[in-house]
């Protein structure tokens, strides 16, 4: 694959390759088509839990496509499905948490759902409480400066978590030591049932960098390419010493908050209708089609192969074991000899 970074040729008016723009593009279908099919999982009684980032894809793919997998640290929320896709998961290992299974490279079938972590792949586990992967964020990148390590953390959240103490601390301590963090706020209009108005005076979460002294950005999280560019050039100055920065995502949650929300009781009809028309997958397909990026006939054939994975991974994952109820109390106490 070329990379613009190696002046490997970029597609015409973007700054990604032809290859990466179908990449990006894959990705997030393969997020969508995930969450579709553990939805359906949820409703025949097979997954306990849902909760998706259905029109959150284009921040997520787009943010994580910025960073050096196997380099950077991400502490993701629960929503990031698509963030640990670009690094490193797969169809099968999404399905085995979902379902709770004994090989669920997250937790062994330990934690909820969508409580993602991989020491390998540099995925911070994270905890039931929201924010706090923000402090683990902070502390990662510390002891990343002192190690004298060129890497960034890069840190995620919805915007309701930025009312938690957590959250100041956090963006105190890195700004206070400089640290290389990047604090990436998906805003997707609602903390549960709350809108954004009730949690913060202030019209955007980005307008709170300059109370920390660090760079802010405020995007438009329905476009992949421009959350890219933000976050890429963000990284690039984080790595060279510049500090951390915070930056906001505006996008939309086309779907309730969990498998077991109803958003009618809190969320206009057609507030979600006007919303649904800009969906980021089906903006970034047209993109692609009219810029020139890719054919119609290219991406039916990438989305019918998504489409196989994730029904392969599926019928796969619901093969395989469950945790066994003996092992239930272990890695919780130190083990006697």
């Amino acid at each position: 694959m070329a990379n613009p970074e190696t002046g490997g040729g970029t597609h015409p008016g973007y700054p990604l390759t032809r290859e990466q723009l179908l990449e990006m593009y894959r990705f997030m279908v393969l997020a969508r088509r995930l969450d579709e099919r553990m939805m359906t999982l949820q409703r025949q009684g097979l997954a306990a839990f849902v909760i998706a980032g259905a029109g959150q894809e284009a921040a997520q793919v787009g943010a994580a496509m910025a960073l050096r997998p196997g380099v950077d640290h991400v502490a993701p929320y629960y929503r990031d499905l698509a963030v640990n896709l670009v690094f490193g998961m797969t169809a099968r290992e999404a399905m085995l948490n979902a379902l709770g299974k004994r090989d669920d490279p997250n937790s062994h079938g330990r934690q909820m759902p969508a409580h993602w972590g991989n020491r390998s792949r540099r995925i911070v586990t994270q905890s039931s409480v929201v924010a706090t992967q923000l402090l683990h964020a902070a502390g990662i990148a510390l002891g990343a400066r002192l190690r004298g390590e060129e890497l960034v953390v890069f840190a995620s959240c919805g915007e309701g978590s930025t009312s938690r103490g957590d959250f100041h601390e956090a963006l105190n301590f890195a700004s206070i030591h400089r640290l290389p963090v990047i604090f990436f706020v998906e805003n997707n209009g609602y903390a549960i049932s709350e809108r954004t108005e009730k949690e913060m005076a202030v019209e955007h979460v980005a307008d709170r960098a300059r109370g920390y002294g660090m760079h802010g950005a405020v995007v438009d999280g329905m476009d992949a390419v421009a959350v890219y560019q933000t976050v890429k050039a963000a990284a690039d100055q984080a790595r060279r010493g510049g500090g951390p920065h915070l930056i906001e995502a505006k996008c939309y949650r086309l779907w309730p908050h969990s498998s077991d929300d109803d958003d009618t009781r809190y969320r206009p009809r057609a507030e979600l209708e006007e919303w649904s028309k800009k969906d980021p997958i089906l903006v970034m397909r047209g993109r692609l089609l009219e810029d020139g990026a890719a054919t119609e006939a290219e991406l039916a054939e990438l989305e019918t192969s998504v489409q196989e994975e994730v029904r392969e991974a599926a019928q796969w994952a619901l093969q395989q074991p469950d945790p066994a109820p003996e092992d239930a109390l272990g890695f919780v106490f130190k083990e006697a000899d």
